[in-house]
Protein backbone atom coordinates (compact mmCIF):
# COMPACT_ATOMS: atom_id res chain seq x y z
CA UNK A 1 0.00 0.00 0.00
CA UNK A 2 2.67 2.86 0.93
CA UNK A 3 5.36 2.02 -1.87
CA UNK A 4 1.90 2.04 -4.10
CA UNK A 5 0.88 5.44 -2.86
CA UNK A 6 4.41 6.88 -3.42
CA UNK A 7 4.59 5.24 -7.19
CA UNK A 8 1.34 6.68 -7.90
CA UNK A 9 2.93 10.24 -6.62
CA UNK A 10 6.25 9.95 -8.21
CA UNK A 11 4.01 8.88 -11.91
CA UNK A 12 2.08 12.36 -11.59
CA UNK A 13 4.87 14.32 -10.52
CA UNK A 14 7.47 12.92 -13.59
CA UNK A 15 5.56 11.90 -16.13
CA UNK A 16 6.14 8.24 -16.31
CA UNK A 17 6.48 5.41 -13.49
CA UNK A 18 9.32 4.62 -10.86
CA UNK A 19 11.89 2.23 -12.43
CA UNK A 20 12.65 0.81 -9.08
CA UNK A 21 11.81 1.76 -5.34
CA UNK A 22 13.87 0.77 -2.65
CA UNK A 23 13.42 1.40 1.65
CA UNK A 24 16.09 3.70 3.08
CA UNK A 25 17.13 2.53 6.38
CA UNK A 26 14.91 3.35 9.49
CA UNK A 27 15.60 6.55 11.45
CA UNK A 28 14.68 6.83 15.20
CA UNK A 29 10.57 7.92 14.49
CA UNK A 30 8.25 6.14 12.92
CA UNK A 31 8.89 7.73 9.41
CA UNK A 32 9.42 5.61 6.82
CA UNK A 33 11.66 6.63 3.43
CA UNK A 34 12.42 5.23 0.48
CA UNK A 35 14.53 6.44 -2.83
CA UNK A 36 12.58 6.21 -6.23
CA UNK A 37 14.62 6.21 -9.05
CA UNK A 38 13.96 6.64 -12.93
CA UNK A 39 13.77 9.85 -15.15
CA UNK A 40 14.66 11.65 -11.99
CA UNK A 41 15.75 10.16 -8.32
CA UNK A 42 13.49 11.05 -5.24
CA UNK A 43 13.08 10.73 -1.83
CA UNK A 44 9.28 9.23 -0.63
CA UNK A 45 8.30 9.59 2.96
CA UNK A 46 5.27 7.79 4.39
CA UNK A 47 4.44 9.51 7.89
CA UNK A 48 2.06 8.11 10.44
CA UNK A 49 1.06 11.39 12.05
CA UNK A 50 -0.65 13.67 10.00
CA UNK A 51 0.13 17.16 12.13
CA UNK A 52 3.50 15.90 12.43
CA UNK A 53 4.19 15.56 8.42
CA UNK A 54 1.84 18.87 8.14
CA UNK A 55 4.56 20.71 10.51
CA UNK A 56 7.37 19.72 8.40
CA UNK A 57 5.56 20.39 5.07
CA UNK A 58 5.39 24.25 6.47
CA UNK A 59 8.66 24.62 7.18
CA UNK A 60 10.43 23.08 4.86
CA UNK A 61 8.80 25.49 2.36
CA UNK A 62 9.26 28.28 4.52
CA UNK A 63 12.68 27.37 5.31
CA UNK A 64 13.43 27.04 1.00
CA UNK A 65 11.57 30.76 0.86
CA UNK A 66 14.64 32.08 3.42
CA UNK A 67 17.29 29.78 1.65
CA UNK A 68 18.06 27.81 4.01
CA UNK A 69 19.58 24.53 2.98
CA UNK A 70 16.79 22.06 3.56
CA UNK A 71 15.10 19.64 0.54
CA UNK A 72 12.79 21.13 -1.28
CA UNK A 73 9.40 19.23 -1.29
CA UNK A 74 7.61 18.38 -5.08
CA UNK A 75 4.11 17.06 -4.03
CA UNK A 76 1.82 15.45 -1.39
CA UNK A 77 -0.86 13.30 -1.42
CA UNK A 78 -4.25 14.58 -0.28
CA UNK A 79 -4.54 13.28 3.21
CA UNK A 80 -1.04 14.83 3.68
CA UNK A 81 0.27 11.04 4.65
CA UNK A 82 2.77 10.53 1.98
CA UNK A 83 4.88 13.07 0.08
CA UNK A 84 7.93 13.35 -2.15
CA UNK A 85 11.25 15.25 -1.26
CA UNK A 86 14.08 16.31 -3.31
CA UNK A 87 16.79 13.63 -2.88
CA UNK A 88 20.18 14.81 -1.12
CA UNK A 89 21.69 11.75 -1.74
CA UNK A 90 23.33 8.95 1.16
CA UNK A 91 26.11 10.88 3.18
CA UNK A 92 24.93 11.43 6.87
CA UNK A 93 27.39 14.08 8.29
CA UNK A 94 27.26 11.41 11.30
CA UNK A 95 28.79 8.64 8.57
CA UNK A 96 31.09 11.01 7.13
CA UNK A 97 32.90 11.26 10.21
CA UNK A 98 32.52 7.64 11.00
CA UNK A 99 36.56 7.50 11.63
CA UNK A 100 36.45 10.69 13.84
CA UNK A 101 34.06 9.43 16.01
CA UNK A 102 35.65 5.66 16.27
CA UNK A 103 38.97 7.34 16.54
CA UNK A 104 38.57 10.33 18.32
CA UNK A 105 41.42 11.76 16.05
CA UNK A 106 39.11 13.87 13.57
CA UNK A 107 40.95 14.79 10.10
CA UNK A 108 40.86 18.12 8.48
CA UNK A 109 37.58 17.46 6.40
CA UNK A 110 35.77 15.61 8.72
CA UNK A 111 36.49 19.19 10.87
CA UNK A 112 35.77 21.62 8.02
CA UNK A 113 31.96 19.86 7.79
CA UNK A 114 31.44 20.35 11.58
CA UNK A 115 32.65 23.58 11.47
CA UNK A 116 30.35 24.41 8.33
CA UNK A 117 27.65 22.98 10.29
CA UNK A 118 27.51 24.33 14.09
CA UNK A 119 28.39 27.99 11.99
CA UNK A 120 24.75 27.54 10.23
CA UNK A 121 22.90 26.55 13.10
CA UNK A 122 22.60 30.92 14.02
CA UNK A 123 20.96 31.45 10.45
CA UNK A 124 18.69 28.05 10.79
CA UNK A 125 17.80 29.65 14.39
CA UNK A 126 17.30 33.48 13.53
CA UNK A 127 16.61 33.75 9.47
CA UNK A 128 14.40 30.61 10.27
CA UNK A 129 12.11 32.24 12.95
CA UNK A 130 11.54 35.41 11.08
CA UNK A 131 8.03 35.44 9.58
CA UNK A 132 7.56 31.57 10.83
CA UNK A 133 3.96 30.94 11.85
CA UNK A 134 5.04 29.02 14.82
CA UNK A 135 1.10 27.74 15.46
CA UNK A 136 1.82 25.43 12.72
CA UNK A 137 4.45 23.55 15.00
CA UNK A 138 3.93 19.96 16.40
CA UNK A 139 3.07 18.66 19.09
CA UNK A 140 4.04 22.61 20.73
CA UNK A 141 4.41 26.23 19.23
CA UNK A 142 7.30 26.63 21.60
CA UNK A 143 9.75 25.62 24.59
CA UNK A 144 7.84 26.23 27.72
CA UNK A 145 7.44 24.38 31.28
CA UNK A 146 4.68 21.89 29.81
CA UNK A 147 7.09 20.25 27.44
CA UNK A 148 9.81 20.95 29.60
CA UNK A 149 8.33 18.51 32.02
CA UNK A 150 6.94 16.68 29.50
CA UNK A 151 11.09 15.04 29.02
CA UNK A 152 11.70 15.42 32.25
CA UNK A 153 9.00 12.69 32.74
CA UNK A 154 9.94 11.38 29.77
CA UNK A 155 13.05 10.44 30.85
CA UNK A 156 11.70 9.67 34.52
CA UNK A 157 8.82 7.08 33.86
CA UNK A 158 11.13 5.36 30.37
CA UNK A 159 14.23 5.59 31.40
CA UNK A 160 15.27 6.01 35.03
CA UNK A 161 11.96 3.55 36.50
CA UNK A 162 13.39 1.07 34.13
CA UNK A 163 16.65 0.56 36.17
CA UNK A 164 14.98 -0.14 39.29
CA UNK A 165 17.13 2.93 41.01
CA UNK A 166 14.81 3.82 43.97
CA UNK A 167 14.53 7.21 44.20
CA UNK A 168 11.96 9.74 46.07
CA UNK A 169 9.56 10.91 43.54
CA UNK A 170 8.61 14.16 45.15
CA UNK A 171 12.19 15.41 46.12
CA UNK A 172 12.77 14.56 41.79
CA UNK A 173 9.97 16.52 41.04
CA UNK A 174 11.07 19.45 43.26
CA UNK A 175 14.29 19.66 41.45
CA UNK A 176 12.53 19.10 37.62
CA UNK A 177 10.23 22.28 39.09
CA UNK A 178 13.59 24.25 39.31
CA UNK A 179 15.52 23.50 36.16
CA UNK A 180 12.17 24.41 34.21
CA UNK A 181 12.63 28.01 35.97
CA UNK A 182 15.94 28.20 35.11
CA UNK A 183 15.65 26.75 31.75
CA UNK A 184 12.73 29.29 30.67
CA UNK A 185 15.15 31.87 31.69
CA UNK A 186 16.42 31.85 28.52
CA UNK A 187 12.96 32.53 26.55
CA UNK A 188 13.57 34.01 22.83
CA UNK A 189 11.46 33.93 19.57
CA UNK A 190 14.25 32.18 17.62
CA UNK A 191 13.51 28.71 15.87
CA UNK A 192 14.73 25.63 18.07
CA UNK A 193 15.43 22.74 15.85
CA UNK A 194 15.31 20.63 18.67
CA UNK A 195 16.94 16.97 17.51
CA UNK A 196 19.76 19.14 15.92
CA UNK A 197 22.53 16.39 15.51
CA UNK A 198 24.86 14.95 12.68
CA UNK A 199 22.12 12.39 12.17
CA UNK A 200 19.90 14.88 10.74
CA UNK A 201 22.09 16.78 8.52
CA UNK A 202 23.01 15.23 5.22
CA UNK A 203 26.41 16.20 3.22
CA UNK A 204 26.14 16.89 -0.55
CA UNK A 205 29.05 18.25 -2.83
CA UNK A 206 30.43 18.91 0.59
CA UNK A 207 28.30 21.25 2.32
CA UNK A 208 25.74 20.40 5.14
CA UNK A 209 22.01 19.68 4.35
CA UNK A 210 19.36 19.77 7.22
CA UNK A 211 17.07 17.14 7.45
CA UNK A 212 14.35 15.81 10.39
CA UNK A 213 12.88 19.64 12.37
CA UNK A 214 9.23 18.94 12.36
CA UNK A 215 9.99 18.51 15.83
CA UNK A 216 11.35 22.26 16.05
CA UNK A 217 9.25 24.95 17.88
CA UNK A 218 10.06 28.63 19.35
CA UNK A 219 12.61 28.12 21.74
CA UNK A 220 16.27 29.65 22.84
CA UNK A 221 18.88 29.06 21.23
CA UNK A 222 20.85 26.71 23.85
CA UNK A 223 19.18 23.21 23.43
CA UNK A 224 20.38 22.93 19.60
CA UNK A 225 24.15 23.77 20.83
CA UNK A 226 23.70 21.29 23.35
CA UNK A 227 22.47 18.84 21.23
CA UNK A 228 24.83 18.91 18.69
CA UNK A 229 28.06 19.30 20.82
CA UNK A 230 26.70 16.28 22.98
CA UNK A 231 25.48 13.94 20.79
CA UNK A 232 25.96 10.73 22.47
CA UNK A 233 27.68 8.28 19.66
CA UNK A 234 29.28 11.71 18.02
CA UNK A 235 31.96 11.44 20.64
CA UNK A 236 33.90 14.92 20.15
CA UNK A 237 37.05 15.54 22.31
CA UNK A 238 37.08 18.38 24.32
CA UNK A 239 39.51 20.29 22.20
CA UNK A 240 37.21 19.87 19.31
CA UNK A 241 33.66 20.15 21.39
CA UNK A 242 35.72 23.87 22.37
CA UNK A 243 36.26 24.46 19.11
CA UNK A 244 33.01 24.38 17.41
CA UNK A 245 31.62 25.91 20.43
CA UNK A 246 33.39 29.47 19.97
CA UNK A 247 32.75 28.85 16.09
CA UNK A 248 28.71 29.05 17.23
CA UNK A 249 29.18 32.20 19.62
CA UNK A 250 31.21 34.07 16.59
CA UNK A 251 28.34 33.14 14.20
CA UNK A 252 25.65 34.21 16.63
CA UNK A 253 27.16 37.27 17.12
CA UNK A 254 26.02 38.27 13.85
CA UNK A 255 22.40 38.27 15.03
CA UNK A 256 22.81 39.12 18.67
CA UNK A 257 24.82 40.17 21.12
CA UNK A 258 26.75 37.84 23.44
CA UNK A 259 27.66 37.85 27.32
CA UNK A 260 30.11 34.63 27.02
CA UNK A 261 30.29 33.73 30.63
CA UNK A 262 26.36 33.60 30.80
CA UNK A 263 25.49 31.68 27.65
CA UNK A 264 28.54 29.39 28.98
CA UNK A 265 26.32 29.00 32.31
CA UNK A 266 23.13 28.89 30.68
CA UNK A 267 24.15 26.84 28.31
CA UNK A 268 25.48 23.55 30.63
CA UNK A 269 22.04 23.91 32.31
CA UNK A 270 20.73 22.86 28.65
CA UNK A 271 23.21 20.37 28.21
CA UNK A 272 22.25 18.33 31.49
CA UNK A 273 18.53 18.37 30.53
CA UNK A 274 19.10 16.85 26.53
CA UNK A 275 20.86 14.88 28.20
CA UNK A 276 18.16 13.60 30.40
CA UNK A 277 15.61 14.02 27.09
CA UNK A 278 17.52 11.65 25.33
CA UNK A 279 17.92 9.15 27.82
CA UNK A 280 13.84 8.88 28.08
CA UNK A 281 14.40 8.40 24.13
CA UNK A 282 16.66 5.59 24.07
CA UNK A 283 14.53 4.26 26.85
CA UNK A 284 11.91 4.16 25.32
CA UNK A 285 12.74 3.29 21.91
CA UNK A 286 15.75 0.44 22.99
CA UNK A 287 14.15 -0.89 26.62
CA UNK A 288 9.98 -0.47 25.02
CA UNK A 289 10.15 -1.09 21.23
CA UNK A 290 13.74 -3.25 21.53
CA UNK A 291 15.33 -1.02 19.17
CA UNK A 292 19.40 -2.31 19.02
CA UNK A 293 20.40 1.05 17.46
CA UNK A 294 19.32 3.13 20.93
CA UNK A 295 20.19 0.36 23.13
CA UNK A 296 23.80 0.81 21.79
CA UNK A 297 23.40 4.24 22.31
CA UNK A 298 22.75 4.43 26.25
CA UNK A 299 26.35 3.69 27.48
CA UNK A 300 27.92 6.44 25.70
CA UNK A 301 24.79 8.96 27.13
CA UNK A 302 25.97 7.61 30.37
CA UNK A 303 29.48 8.30 30.54
CA UNK A 304 28.84 12.30 29.11
CA UNK A 305 26.10 12.19 31.80
CA UNK A 306 29.36 11.22 34.14
CA UNK A 307 31.69 13.80 32.26
CA UNK A 308 29.24 16.70 33.05
CA UNK A 309 28.54 15.86 36.44
CA UNK A 310 32.13 16.40 37.68
CA UNK A 311 30.69 20.22 38.04
CA UNK A 312 28.75 20.93 40.17
CA UNK A 313 24.66 21.74 39.56
CA UNK A 314 23.87 23.36 42.95
CA UNK A 315 20.05 24.42 41.40
CA UNK A 316 19.14 20.39 41.20
CA UNK A 317 21.22 18.53 44.56
CA UNK A 318 18.60 15.86 44.48
CA UNK A 319 18.79 15.02 40.74
CA UNK A 320 22.44 15.31 40.69
CA UNK A 321 22.13 12.90 43.63
CA UNK A 322 20.28 10.45 42.01
CA UNK A 323 21.92 10.90 38.69
CA UNK A 324 25.34 10.16 40.27
CA UNK A 325 24.27 7.17 41.59
CA UNK A 326 22.58 6.16 38.11
CA UNK A 327 26.38 6.80 36.57
CA UNK A 328 27.56 3.86 38.96
CA UNK A 329 25.13 0.96 38.50
CA UNK A 330 26.53 -1.94 37.41
CA UNK A 331 24.67 -2.04 34.28
CA UNK A 332 26.33 1.27 32.84
CA UNK A 333 29.86 0.63 34.93
CA UNK A 334 31.14 -2.26 33.85
CA UNK A 335 31.26 -1.59 30.00
CA UNK A 336 32.85 1.82 31.33
CA UNK A 337 35.31 0.30 33.51
CA UNK A 338 36.39 -1.96 30.93
CA UNK A 339 37.58 1.07 28.67
CA UNK A 340 38.62 3.52 31.82
CA UNK A 341 41.79 5.10 31.46
CA UNK A 342 44.63 3.60 34.41
CA UNK A 343 47.93 5.56 34.48
CA UNK A 344 50.44 4.08 35.88
CA UNK A 345 53.16 6.17 37.75
CA UNK A 346 56.59 4.95 39.24
CA UNK A 347 59.15 6.53 40.44
CA UNK A 348 62.52 4.10 40.24
CA UNK A 349 67.05 4.25 40.74
CA UNK A 350 68.18 4.65 37.42
CA UNK A 351 70.87 1.75 39.17
CA UNK A 352 68.51 -0.72 39.74
CA UNK A 353 67.13 -0.20 35.72
CA UNK A 354 64.00 1.10 34.51
CA UNK A 355 60.54 -0.50 35.33
CA UNK A 356 58.95 -2.80 33.23
CA UNK A 357 55.64 -2.55 31.75
CA UNK A 358 53.64 -5.48 32.23
CA UNK A 359 50.88 -4.47 30.00
CA UNK A 360 52.79 -4.86 27.53
CA UNK A 361 52.15 -1.06 25.92
CA UNK A 362 55.81 -0.52 25.82
CA UNK A 363 56.45 1.79 28.85
CA UNK A 364 55.13 5.28 27.64
CA UNK A 365 57.31 7.85 29.06
CA UNK A 366 60.35 7.80 31.26
CA UNK A 367 61.81 11.39 32.93
CA UNK A 368 65.09 11.50 34.35
CA UNK A 369 65.06 14.01 37.28
CA UNK A 370 68.65 13.42 38.04
CA UNK A 371 69.60 17.23 36.51
CA UNK A 372 67.30 18.91 39.05
CA UNK A 373 69.37 19.91 42.47
CA UNK A 374 69.54 17.04 44.26
CA UNK A 375 69.36 16.57 48.06
CA UNK A 376 71.08 13.55 48.20
CA UNK A 377 73.98 15.40 48.16
CA UNK A 378 73.37 16.88 51.89
CA UNK A 379 73.74 13.57 54.61
CA UNK A 380 70.74 15.42 56.84
CA UNK A 381 68.33 14.94 54.01
CA UNK A 382 69.38 11.16 54.10
CA UNK A 383 66.57 9.72 56.35
CA UNK A 384 63.81 11.37 54.43
CA UNK A 385 62.35 11.09 50.95
CA UNK A 386 60.43 12.95 48.46
CA UNK A 387 57.29 12.83 50.58
CA UNK A 388 58.83 14.37 53.21
CA UNK A 389 58.50 17.90 54.50
CA UNK A 390 62.29 18.71 54.28
CA UNK A 391 63.05 17.31 51.41
CA UNK A 392 59.85 19.18 50.13
CA UNK A 393 60.91 22.22 51.23
CA UNK A 394 64.00 22.14 49.74
CA UNK A 395 63.17 21.05 46.13
CA UNK A 396 60.46 24.05 46.06
CA UNK A 397 62.77 26.52 47.68
CA UNK A 398 65.53 25.99 45.18
CA UNK A 399 62.51 25.89 42.36
CA UNK A 400 63.96 23.69 39.74
CA UNK A 401 61.39 20.80 40.16
CA UNK A 402 58.64 23.08 39.68
CA UNK A 403 59.84 24.22 36.19
CA UNK A 404 60.48 21.07 35.80
CA UNK A 405 56.95 19.59 36.69
CA UNK A 406 55.54 22.42 34.56
CA UNK A 407 57.14 20.80 31.33
CA UNK A 408 56.22 16.95 32.76
CA UNK A 409 52.33 18.26 32.64
CA UNK A 410 52.14 20.07 29.60
CA UNK A 411 53.73 16.60 27.57
CA UNK A 412 51.76 13.90 29.63
CA UNK A 413 47.93 15.58 30.07
CA UNK A 414 48.18 16.08 26.31
CA UNK A 415 48.69 12.20 26.10
CA UNK A 416 46.22 11.07 29.20
CA UNK A 417 43.12 13.68 27.46
CA UNK A 418 44.04 11.63 23.81
CA UNK A 419 43.76 8.35 25.69
CA UNK A 420 40.66 9.00 27.33
CA UNK A 421 39.34 10.37 23.77
CA UNK A 422 40.15 7.22 22.34
CA UNK A 423 39.21 4.52 25.00
CA UNK A 424 43.04 3.69 26.03
CA UNK A 425 43.09 1.99 28.96
CA UNK A 426 46.75 2.15 30.29
CA UNK A 427 49.78 4.79 30.39
CA UNK A 428 52.76 4.54 31.99
CA UNK A 429 55.46 7.23 33.64
CA UNK A 430 58.28 6.80 35.49
CA UNK A 431 60.38 9.59 36.89
CA UNK A 432 64.27 8.15 37.67
CA UNK A 433 67.21 9.73 40.11
CA UNK A 434 70.53 8.04 41.42
CA UNK A 435 68.46 6.24 44.24
CA UNK A 436 65.00 6.37 43.95
CA UNK A 437 64.56 8.58 46.99
CA UNK A 438 64.06 12.24 46.52
CA UNK A 439 63.52 13.72 43.26
CA UNK A 440 61.74 10.82 41.47
CA UNK A 441 59.54 10.34 44.32
CA UNK A 442 58.72 14.02 44.89
CA UNK A 443 58.24 13.99 40.93
CA UNK A 444 55.77 10.75 40.82
CA UNK A 445 53.64 12.04 43.40
CA UNK A 446 52.66 15.43 42.17
CA UNK A 447 51.84 13.63 38.83
CA UNK A 448 49.59 11.62 40.66
CA UNK A 449 48.00 13.41 42.71
CA UNK A 450 48.09 16.04 39.63
CA UNK A 451 46.36 13.96 37.12
CA UNK A 452 43.71 12.14 39.11
CA UNK A 453 43.02 16.13 40.30
CA UNK A 454 42.44 17.28 37.36
CA UNK A 455 41.51 14.06 35.06
CA UNK A 456 39.32 12.00 37.80
CA UNK A 457 41.33 9.13 36.15
CA UNK A 458 42.32 6.09 38.17
CA UNK A 459 46.34 6.33 39.30
CA UNK A 460 48.27 3.46 40.75
CA UNK A 461 51.38 5.09 42.19
CA UNK A 462 54.77 3.15 43.11
CA UNK A 463 57.74 4.55 44.88
CA UNK A 464 59.66 1.26 43.55
CA UNK A 465 62.69 1.79 45.97
CA UNK A 466 60.68 2.84 48.68
CA UNK A 467 58.38 -0.36 48.21
CA UNK A 468 55.34 1.99 48.50
CA UNK A 469 51.70 1.98 46.81
CA UNK A 470 48.66 4.12 46.66
CA UNK A 471 46.12 4.27 44.48
CA UNK A 472 44.37 7.09 43.40
CA UNK A 473 40.62 5.79 42.70
CA UNK A 474 38.61 7.63 39.54
CA UNK A 475 36.71 10.93 41.32
CA UNK A 476 33.49 9.56 38.85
Amino acid sequence: MVTEVLKDLYRTFVGRPADEIQELPSSGSNRRYFRLTGPKSIVGVSGTSKDENEAFLYMAAHFRQKGLPVPEVYCTSEDKNFYLQEDLGNTLLFDAIEKGRKSSVFDENEKMLLHKTIQLLPKIQFVGADGMDFSHCYPQPEFNRRSILWDLNYFKYCFLKATGLEFQEDRLEDDFQKMADVLLRSASATFMYRDFQSRNVMVRDGEPWFIDFQGGRKGPVYYDVASFLWQAKAKYPERLREELLEDYIASLRQYMPVDEAYFRNQLQHFVLFRILQVLGAYGFRGYFEKKPHFIQSVPYAIENLRQLLREDYPEYPYLCAVLRELTQLTQFSDDIQKRRLEVKVISFAYKKGIPNDPTGNGGGFVFDCRAINNPGKYERYNHFTGLDEPVIRFLEDDGEVTSYLQHVYTIVDASVQRYLDRGFTNLMVCFGCTGGQHRSVYSAQHLAEHLNQKFGVKVHLVHREQNIEQIFNPTL
